[in-house]
């Protein structure tokens, strides 16, 4: 749960940027979209090895991005 500390002279536009602020931060929606759906820890691995070679490829100029 997210808490906004906020002044009673303070903008209603400026509590929620900081709210969307927070909210990024705290990465919510990447942790609700993740508990979606169960992925085996060893798809997990093999999809990190991939985007770290595709990584080292475009750091070499291999692939274009």
């Amino acid at each position: 749960m997210l808490i906004i500390d906020s002044k009673d002279c303070e903008n209603i536009d400026k509590a929620l940027k900081k709210y969307k602020k927070k909210f990024e931060k705290a990465k919510i929606l990447l942790q609700l979209r993740e508990r979606q759906s169960f992925t085996k820890p060893s798809v997990r691995r093999r999809a990190q090895v991939l985007k770290a070679i595709y990584k080292q490829q475009i750091a070499a100029g291999t692939i274009e991005s």
